[in-house]
């Protein structure tokens, strides 16, 4: 078996704010409405997604731009190279979808990292997913089932980290040997019992990961 692995949640973990508040915000005000009933339970998470993902209606250049100006935590790239200097392999794990995180891997020169996420691709003006029913992490409700990755990634390496910040990286947090904790998951985790390592942002992570021997600095 492969030593350790540090698997990450994108949206609100990498990067401080949602892409799907960035759309709802410039181009879809409706959408705030579809998300609190998603957030009350009365929408699946992939609906929602697609309903904002395809309400965009710009040439894909302004898409890409928006893109390339979602804020994201600024230690992450150095991070990346530190775990992997450390012989550990880095994941982004995503319920959101790859099109738009493989443009700020571009963009910040995040190398040799795995994405697993919803697929998606630029069409007639939006962005659209492409799922699998038959892939076998599939979700009828978030499209990718984070816990059955981390639960696949457990048979490949000793010790699995995990990132995350909402509800849905609740699922894989069962399952991962450590879990980073940001924002509302501290919360979830604590109701449901679940330990977790509670952090703000990528710098405390790594100091956690020099602490506990994992990535050498040097």
């Amino acid at each position: 078996m492969k030593k350790w692995a540090f698997v990450s949640d994108f949206d609100g973990t990498i990067s401080n704010k949602d892409f799907y508040w960035i759309v709802i915000e410039k181009y879809f005000p409706e959408g705030e409405k579809l998300y609190h009933q998603w957030k009350a339970g009365q929408v699946k998470d992939i609906d929602f997604l697609r309903t904002v993902f395809q309400s965009i209606d710009q040439d894909e250049e302004q898409i890409v731009t928006d893109i390339l100006n979602i804020p994201i935590d600024e230690h992450v790239p150095a991070f990346i190279q530190h775990v992997q200097q450390s012989d550990g392999d880095v994941y982004i794990l995503s319920a959101g979808t790859d099109y738009y995180i493989h443009h700020i891997m571009r963009k910040y020169g995040m190398e040799d990292v795995t994405v697993l996420s919803n697929k998606g691709y630029y069409e007639a003006n939006n962005i659209h997913l492409d799922i699998d029913p038959a892939h076998h992490h599939y979700s009828a409700r978030y499209g990718i089932d984070k816990a059955k990755v981390i639960q696949s990634l457990k048979e490949e390496y000793e010790i699995v980290h995990f990132a995350g910040d909402s509800e849905p990286d609740s699922h894989p947090a069962v399952y991962a040997d450590v879990t980073f904790a940001k924002d509302a998951l501290q919360h979830i985790l604590k109701e449901k019992d679940v330990p977790y390592v509670a952090v703000n942002n990528f710098k405390e992570i790594e100091q956690e990961l020099i602490q506990e021997g994992f990535i050498h600095h040097g």
